[in-house]
């Protein structure tokens, strides 16, 4: 332990006692947060066990019973990929709190038994003295007392680049660095009380309740499909065995049509599908680190964007100076100009000496010589300086309005100045007054006054118009002041109310009569003239508890006034949706309108590029990091953009649906394809008691109709001008329909040839093709959606290629017989005509089916 001498200047409190830390150590324990790590081989052996893991595994399971090995060493890497996918996910989600862990600060100044000593900052505890100067990382929530000012850089907290002035009396929070000044602070709070901890407390919980739409759709999908293949094949069984056909062979043939049945590819297609667009994503500027989050993507509907750096250029701009009667604008710009230091690349500074740059009317310092500079004081709340002017001696000054207009000869002051400097507040801008004195002057002369804001991207009201087309609601979420954000907002078109976050917090003011009666309500459903005295006061004690659970506690009656009446939750979900955005927020505002937002049913994305996003950005549905963000911010994020601005987003957003466009479409057509064959095996083999293709043609038919599914993740896709998310009530009842066609035409098939007379073994072969072209066939079905197939966009290169190598390959084996009687060239031009006929067939069948649903195709681009 390193110790250094008390400073007698600083007038400071008293520091604990060993015995005072000890017993409060007990009561608060070490200033650190909590550990719940989980065994990387247990979280490893989780991924084996559940609904998509069992049913890979017993495809597996089926498959060594029948001895495919090869069809066993597929689906083993198939659960492999699948388990490293999930497994890395969940790694990833973890780090998001190890990296907000790692920013703790890491060692402290304390005064413990009356010496100044360097401490592990694990080891403080609240009411500890501590001392924080130039480039330290405050350790815990502090107090500021003493002399002495500190200029803190929060961007690590807020996400807002300016520093802040804090003084005695003040908050420094933990993890905030000092960028100027030295003062003394109390401990207020350590580890997971602190502002920071907090957050990451709120990181913690978003992960615990995060649960993807997509894992969830899966889910549904696996089971719906298991279900029905379990059944049909128990169907089979149990019919063939009463006809006493051989056991052996019926229970052979029964597990590899379980195996064909179950979508054993099912996860791991959807997962390279959204593997391939978030390479795609990566062109567009926008790296993807949970997949599953873009399928949450392109169901978005309400986007929670910050606004530095996102809608704005995260950078003080010089508005038009004001400057007073008889001066120009180059008069105030060149004054405040020669009260400041280019060097110290302030970024209020630096816009003014831009100004003059670009203006070709002045030089102010050529002959000037700076005698004296003093820099910015948050306490006189000015700089000021002494300089020489072509020999001539002038003391210049700029700073807070207020401050300069008290240091200025009343008689130089204009009139409507203090309505000027309150225009500018209400537009959000910061101003800075400019005056200027001889030396032997006792007051300054003004000059004038310089507004700065952060202006708007370029391209930002162009943006949320596109995002606007896309059926998205853009909320401004930011920790500013609602004048800046209000000013921001109506820079860039953004209709209704952009609230406080207190609103989220206050209560709504009802008038006396409602009041009344709900005093009144309470006190006739309670007390009666029949009651004892124990009675009326436990009715009393119901009553009293009545009326506070409606209106509210005595203090907050005290502090809101006697008609305050606590908002309910429908009211809160009812303010959030309504507004256009929320100002001067913290961390765990931006967490309630995300968690609102979503128990009404909305999917929501929110941006971010500080600590105090992390909770938010775990917690949405979407979690964007900013181009810029913090390392805490970019491990919590799905999304993490390497360019700046909205226009990065919302082309993330046309391609996530684009991909989610892609997954419905193999979606639909494995569960139709699985209904198609299956029904009509099973309804074969029970009714029938014919068995329409062998063992050996159903793996041809998997393994042939799996090959171009891979080919869907380079697909062209439309993009729709509305959210969309999984709707299993469309998604069903179209496999369902196409299923259900396809038994149709297979069994119409069947009957024609065997009215034929044709041999057994050649109708397998026969109805083997048929099935082979009609399935590949159902791919271009459903990739278009509620259109008709010839609508564009076209099918990629890639589809097309896949899925007539496969069927080119599945008509070789049929008409030469290999694994099967050949069937010659007439029969393979019959069946490619009947199967044509019955692909227009299902394709008006699609969008009636669509139609029925009240699902029409929507306006959408290539």
């Amino acid at each position: 332990m390193a110790h250094e001498q008390p400073d007698p200047s600083q007038e400071i409190p008293d520091g604990l006692t060993s015995a005072q830390v000890e017993a409060l150590r007990r009561e608060h324990g070490y200033n650190e947060l909590p550990e719940h790590s989980e065994p990387t081989w247990k979280r490893l052996l989780k991924r084996f066990w559940g609904p998509i893991p069992w049913m890979i595994e017993v495809a597996a399971i089926l498959s060594a019973v029948v001895q495919k090995w090869e069809d066993f060493t597929i689906i083993c890497i198939l659960l492999l990929v699948n388990v490293f996918i999930d497994f890395r996910q969940e790694t990833k989600a973890l780090s998001a709190l190890e990296v907000l862990k790692d920013k703790l600060a890491r060692s402290a100044r304390v005064l413990r038994d009356g010496q100044w000593a360097v401490i592990p900052a694990r080891e403080l505890v609240p009411g500890d003295v501590v001392k924080v100067k130039l480039g330290d990382m405050v350790p815990a929530d502090l107090r500021l007392v003493g002399p002495g000012f500190l200029q803190l850089d929060q961007s690590a907290l807020t996400g807002e680049s300016m520093a802040v002035s804090r003084t005695a009396g003040e908050e420094a929070y933990a993890n905030s660095v000092v960028k100027l000044g030295e003062m003394v602070g109390v401990v207020t709070s350590i580890g997971p009380k602190t502002w920071f901890g907090r957050t990451v407390a709120l990181v913690a919980k978003a992960e615990e309740e995060e649960s993807s739409h997509f894992q969830q759709a899966v889910l549904r999908i696996g089971n719906f499909l298991i279900v029905v293949a379990l059944v049909l094949v128990a169907c089979v069984m149990t019919v063939s065995l009463i006809r006493h056909d051989p056991v052996i062979e019926i229970l052979r043939f029964c597990l590899v049509l379980a195996v064909a049945s179950v979508p054993v590819a099912l996860p791991a297609v959807l997962s390279v599908t959204m593997a391939v667009g978030a390479m795609n994503l990566a062109r567009r500027k926008a790296i993807v680190s949970r997949l599953v989050a873009i399928e949450e993507l392109a169901g978005v509907d309400v986007l929670c964007t910050d606004k530095t750096g996102t809608l704005t250029q995260n950078r003080m701009a010089l508005g038009e100076p004001w400057p007073a009667p008889g001066l120009s604008a180059i008069d105030v710009l060149e004054v405040a100009a020669l009260a400041s230091r280019r060097e110290n690349n302030d970024p209020l500074e630096t816009p003014i000496f831009a100004a003059l740059e670009a203006s070709e009317e002045s030089d102010p310092f050529q002959s000037v010589t700076t005698l004296e500079y003093q820099p910015f004081d948050p306490i006189t709340k000015r700089t000021e300086a002494r300089v020489s002017v072509q020999g001539k001696e002038l003391v210049v000054t700029k700073g807070a309005p207020q401050v300069i207009k008290a240091l200025c000869n009343p008689e130089t002051v204009p009139d409507d100045y203090d309505r000027q400097v309150s225009t500018l507040a209400t537009k959000g801008h910061r101003a800075l007054a400019v005056a200027r004195r001889a030396p032997e002057d006792g007051a300054f002369t003004f000059v004038g006054i310089l507004p700065f804001f952060d202006p708007p991207r370029e391209d930002s009201a162009q943006t949320l118009q596109e995002a606007r087309a896309l059926g998205l609601k853009v909320q401004m979420i930011t920790g500013d002041n609602v004048a800046i954000a209000r000013e921001v907002a109506r820079m860039l078109g953004i209709d209704g109310v952009i609230h406080r976050a207190s609103e989220l917090h206050r209560g709504h003011f009802m008038d006396v009569g409602t009041i009344a009666r709900t005093i009144a309500d309470a006190i006739l459903s309670e007390l009666r003239p029949d009651q004892d005295a124990a009675e009326r006061q436990a009715a009393l004690d119901r009553i009293e508890a009545q009326v506070t659970d409606a209106l509210g506690s005595g203090t907050e009656f005290a502090a809101e006034g006697a008609a305050f009446v606590r908002r309910h939750e429908s009211e809160l979900i009812a303010l959030i949706e309504g507004a256009a955005g929320f100002a001067e927020v913290m961390p765990e505002d931006k967490y309630t309108i995300i968690d609102k937002l979503q128990k009404n049913g909305h999917l929501v994305a929110m941006t971010g590029d500080g600590v105090n996003d992390a909770p938010a950005l775990r917690k949405a549905d979407a979690g964007i990091a900013v181009s810029g963000a913090t390392d805490a911010a970019r491990a919590a994020a799905d999304l993490i953009l390497t360019e700046p601005g909205l226009h990065v987003i919302i082309h993330a957003i046309e391609e996530a649906r684009r991909i989610f466009g892609r997954m419905r479409s193999y979606t639909i057509f494995r569960i139709a394809e699985t209904l198609r064959v299956i029904l009509f095996m099973a309804l074969a083999i029970t009714v029938f008691n014919f068995y329409p293709v062998t063992a050996v043609m159903i793996i041809i038919l998997a393994l042939l109709n799996d090959i171009p599914i891979m080919a869907i993740a380079y697909d062209n896709a439309a993009v729709s001008s509305n959210p969309i998310r999984w709707n299993m009530r469309e998604v069903l009842p179209v496999a369902v329909v196409l299923g259900v066609t396809g038994v149709a035409s297979s069994f119409l098939l069947f009957f024609i040839l065997q009215n034929l007379g044709l041999p057994q073994d050649l109708i397998q072969a026969i109805i083997f093709l048929k099935l082979d072209v009609a399935g590949h066939s159902t791919i271009y079905v459903t990739r278009a959606g509620p259109r008709h197939f010839w609508h564009r966009p076209f099918p990629s290169g890639k589809l097309l290629t896949a899925a007539l190598g496969t069927r080119i390959a599945g008509t070789l084996i049929a008409c030469y017989g290999l694994f099967m009687p050949a069937i010659g060239w007439k029969w393979v031009g019959i069946i490619y005509l009947y199967s044509t006929a019955w692909f227009v067939f299902n394709d008006f069948i699609k969008v009636w089916t669509y139609k029925a649903l009240g699902i029409r195709a929507r306006e959408a681009t290539a």
